[in-house]
C-alpha cells in the first residue's frame, strides 16, 4: 500500500493509477476519493463522479458512502481539470467547506483535496488554507 501523507503523493497516484486506467477520459472532470488507512497508507480509490469539461457533481453521501464501507480513516479527494489549470474554482472550495463538515460528524477527515491539471501540476486545498 502506497503512503498518501502529502499532496504529491496522492498526485503521484493519480498519475499511476488514475489517469492511466484504460476508461480514464482526460477530458472531462473525474473525481476520486483515496481511502486511507491509520498509517495513512492508501487502501483503494472509488471514482465518485464523472462529469463534463468543466464540472462534476459531487454530493457528501457519495464521498463517504464507501469510506465508511472500507472502513476508512480519512479520504482525499482528488479531481482533475481538464484545461490543465488546477487552480481551485469557488464550486471547488464550496464542496471541499462541504466535505470538511460532514467528515467531522462521520469521524472521518477530509485530509486534502486536490486539484490535478497538465502533468505534474497540482494543487492542494489544504496548502491554501482550505482544510484546517
Amino acid at each position: 500500500m502506497a503512503i498518501c501523507q502529502s499532496p504529491d503523493k496522492a498526485a503521484a497516484y493519480w498519475d499511476m493509477h488514475i489517469a492511466t486506467a484504460p476508461g480514464f477520459n482526460p477530458d472531462v472532470e473525474t473525481a476520486v476519493v483515496l481511502l486511507l488507512n491509520t498509517r495513512m497508507k492508501i487502501k483503494g480509490h472509488h471514482i465518485v463522479s464523472v462529469g463534463t469539461l468543466d464540472s462534476c457533481t459531487l454530493h457528501p453521501r457519495e464521498v463517504f458512502r464507501v469510506a465508511i464501507i472500507a472502513a476508512a480513516k480519512s479520504v482525499v479527494l482528488i479531481h482533475n481539470h481538464p484545461s490543465g489549470d488546477p487552480s481551485p474554482s469557488e464550486a471547488d472550495i464550496r464542496v471541499t467547506k462541504e466535505l470538511v463538515r460532514a467528515g467531522l460528524l462521520l469521524k472521518i477527515e477530509l485530509t486534502d483535496s486536490i486539484v490535478v491539471g497538465d502533468p505534474g501540476k497540482f494543487t492542494s486545498l489544504r496548502e491554501l488554507g482550505h482544510i484546517q
